[in-house]
């Protein structure tokens, strides 16, 4: 029985370990400045984590292998080294805790980071918001501000204004919505990730970028995109029957290309017969 759990356990771990050493499947190519960040720290954890798990499993598949001694005095464990196992697991927890930390709020925008940033003024501004089951990309048009909203007295998504946009804001009827993200290829973007109703969760794999959109709070992140081309948006977040639907996609394109964009989108919005 031992030698059919030993040879059980060697096969996990050969399979594991192919799928560890030569990843046959893999995060698609990073397309954004962060990138290389992130999947920095990912391979550093996956190492660690994954050295740890082999060598566990040789361990559990020497002590398997070894003949049961003659029944005798009961023996006690050591101490030292069951201290010791346990400090360096604590260690590890902690600085993937930490490490993990910073690359994270590298990737979150706080007041001082915004005003500070030379890149302040090259931003793109896109507010994402999430809807079951829908996400809304809304810009600022030529102004560069939003309009105040308020989804629970002005939402009504069959006139055009599902987000709640209040039409009497000036700084609002310039803003127009997308039902894609599109970014212009090396400008820093800043996200304000907002919710209407469930936590939803903002994935988009090639940026290497996954946030909670949260109802009640305006998160702010930011990310670099660094190659032309469409790339996929998941929510990550199981919010409802129709979460299956929360999918979307950004579209990085050439400056040039991205100002066309936007003026055709102010044209629409200016003539369209609603207006927020």
């Amino acid at each position: 029985m031992s030698a059919a759990l030993r040879l059980a356990l060697l096969t996990v771990l050969a399979g594991s370990a192919y799928l560890f050493l030569a990843h046959p499947y893999w995060f698609p190519a990073g397309v954004s400045s962060q990138s290389p960040l992130i999947d920095k720290q990912f391979k550093i954890a996956f190492w660690v984590l994954g050295g740890m798990f082999i060598a566990g499993h040789l361990v559990l598949t020497f002590v398997l292998g070894k003949k049961p001694q003659a029944a005798g005095p009961a023996q006690s464990g050591s101490w030292k080294l069951e201290t010791a196992w346990t400090v360096v697991i604590v260690a590890v927890f902690f600085w993937l805790h930490i490490s993990g930390g910073h690359v994270m709020s590298s990737n979150m925008n706080n007041e001082d980071h915004v005003h500070k940033s030379q890149e302040h003024a090259n931003r793109i501004q896109v507010e994402v918001t999430g809807a079951q089951f829908q996400w809304y990309f809304r810009y600022p048009g030529a102004d560069e501000v939003f309009g105040r909203t308020d989804a629970q007295k002005f939402a009504k998504a069959e006139e055009g204004n599902p987000l709640g946009l209040d039409p009497g804001d000036p700084a609002g009827r310039d803003d127009f919505l997308s039902a894609v993200m599109v970014l212009p290829v090396g400008r820093p973007v800043e996200l304000r990730l907002r919710a209407q109703d469930v936590i939803h969760s903002l994935f988009i794999p090639a940026m290497r970028f996954k946030q909670d959109t949260v109802p009640g709070m305006e998160i702010h992140s930011h990310f670099t995109p660094t190659q032309v081309g469409n790339y996929e948006i998941a929510c990550a977040e199981l919010c409802g029957s129709g979460h299956y639907r929360m999918r979307s996609m950004v579209r990085v394109v050439s400056e040039e290309e991205f100002d066309k964009w936007v003026k055709t989108q102010e044209l629409k919005h200016i003539a369209s017969a609603t207006h927020f």
